[in-house]
């Protein structure tokens, strides 16, 4: 994996809370998600396969967090089964529970990923069309993640959730290219906490 140091520096600092040193793991969630999936345009998915596996940690929301929601810290990996984008990261998602046994979390991040970011090749060249029809170009190595899911708990502390993540540097964390990356698929939850 070609995420290296940076990955593992964002992934320390946001597990250490500052000033929270009781915050505690909430909920773990392990999931499988089709990688590279698109919603609104069609053109890039067929440059990177997939599936990819993904876990997600989510830690007690500090009170300092209250004013927002109370969301809760998280940090995730996902791996690319087939080589291709992979990425680590962190940020806050909420919980609100919409009936007895159904919620919906939305999340937004930052994650540092392995994939591809520009090419390489002068534009216009054969090499620049060949490697742009087979490479998703993300243009930054670090992207903003935002996320939707929605989960029906089972009983227990166990549930099962639909979900689907966008990552994107949205022309703010880098410019040129940004071809985003979405996945979409199932997640199981074990809840922790209270």
């Amino acid at each position: 994996m070609r995420i290296g140091w940076r990955a593992a520096c964002v992934l320390g600092a946001l597990a250490v809370q500052p000033g929270e040193a009781s915050a505690k793991v909430e909920q773990v969630h392990l999931g499988v998600l089709a990688h590279n999936i698109q919603i609104f345009d069609g053109k890039n998915a067929n440059k990177e396969d997939g599936p990819a596996v993904e876990l997600q940690v989510n830690f007690s929301s500090p009170g300092i967090l209250h004013w927002a929601g109370s969301p809760q810290p998280y940090i995730v990996g996902s791996f690319n089964v087939a080589g291709d984008t992979s990425f680590g990261g962190g940020g806050l998602e909420w919980n609100w529970r919409f009936a007895d046994v159904w919620s919906v979390s939305p999340g937004l991040g930052y994650v540092i990923h392995d994939g591809d970011l520009n090419n390489p090749y002068p534009n216009g060249s054969a090499q620049a069309a060949a490697y742009f029809d087979q490479h998703l170009l993300l243009g930054s190595r670090d992207l903003f993640r935002t996320s939707l899911g929605v989960s029906r708990d089972f009983g227990g502390r166990w549930s099962g959730q639909i979900f689907f993540s966008h990552l994107s540097h949205g022309q703010i964390l880098g410019q040129g290219r940004n071809q985003g990356l979405d996945q979409l698929g199932v997640r199981i939850g074990r809840r922790f906490g209270g």
